[in-house]
């Protein structure tokens, strides 16, 4: 659904250029639900924005359901993000207009293309579980609920990739549960394919991939070490796993070689400043030596 290929990103202001994304490098299965996690300034909302069309790379390669975003046209990009590709956002005064019901917010963008299907708008009402708020504005719904009409007005035009940022960013730690819920519901009966910005590395539990971006490129991948269903079926026969991690962390290796080596690491081995480091074959084992010194990190090769 989405291949991106040493994607660069490079925003230019009054002679300062400020570099998003540094090569980066990302698949994304039809389908799949999956998040991409990173810190402030990492790159993570700039990737969203253009995966959604609202933002054009400098250089690379980027394409969503076999279409090219860096040569499609003023026009078929507005076709594209009426009908591919659908937004929620963290705040919810970007998805909500304050004096509609939520049965009109949902039919809105069903307005702007011509097409209002009022059963179809009920329907995506239900699917997030507020069929009983159609006529409630803004003022009237929660956080949570506010948000999860949010997702419904994203789904109004069917489109096949959903993007959320930060989704559960202004809500409690209970209610962001019940909208990844939503998100898993949606993605299980509707096939969609879900990518979801967050900062909140708790997210993972929920999905089976997360990739995590750092100084913009793909660092690491966690791994889900049994699928989030088969947990699932395992709670409701009464099996408890008492395993803490349920993820496992890889390393990203781009097409050069080239691979980020975790902050915490290299604070460990003491090479805060520099920038060269050993690098040796034992065995099976890639080992990386401070210059100088006798910490080692071993890395299956």
């Amino acid at each position: 659904m989405i291949v991106c290929e040493n994607l660069v990103k490079i925003y230019k202001t009054n002679d300062i250029e400020v570099v998003a994304l540094q090569g980066l490098d990302l698949t994304v299965t039809r389908g799949e639900l999956m998040a991409i996690i990173g810190n402030s300034g990492s790159g993570k909302s700039t990737l969203l924005n253009m995966l959604g069309g609202l933002d054009r790379p400098s250089a690379g390669r980027l394409f969503v359901d076999d279409k090219d975003l860096l040569k499609m046209g003023d026009k078929a990009l507005i076709r594209y993000k009426r009908e591919t590709v659908g937004f929620v956002w963290q705040n919810n005064a970007r998805n909500l207009i304050p004096y509609l019901t939520a049965l009109e917010n949902i039919e809105l963008p069903m307005v702007l293309t011509g097409k209002v299907k009022r059963d179809r708008a009920l329907e995506l009402l239900d699917m997030v579980g507020l069929s009983h708020k159609k006529n409630s504005r803004l003022g009237e719904l929660s956080g949570g609920e506010q948000q999860r009409i949010a997702i419904a007005i994203a789904l109004s035009n069917s489109p096949k990739l959903l993007l959320a940022d930060e989704p559960t960013g202004a809500v409690d730690t209970k209610t962001a549960s019940q909208i990844l819920d939503v998100f898993r519901k949606l993605n299980r009966e509707l096939g969609i394919t879900i990518v979801i910005v967050t900062h909140d590395r708790q997210l993972s539990k929920k999905v089976d991939r997360v990739v995590a971006i750092r100084d913009g490129r793909t660092s690491s991948e966690f791994i889900r070490k049994r699928t989030y269903a088969q947990e699932l079926a395992d709670m409701s026969q009464g099996i408890q796993d008492q395993e803490e991690e349920t993820h496992e962390e890889l390393a990203v290796v781009d097409k050069a070689g080239r691979v980020q080596i975790p902050r915490e690491y290299l604070d460990i081995l003491g090479l805060k400043g520099q920038n060269k480091i050993k690098i040796e074959m034992e065995g099976d084992k890639i080992v990386l030596v401070a210059p100088q010194a006798e910490g080692k990190i071993k890395v299956n090769a």
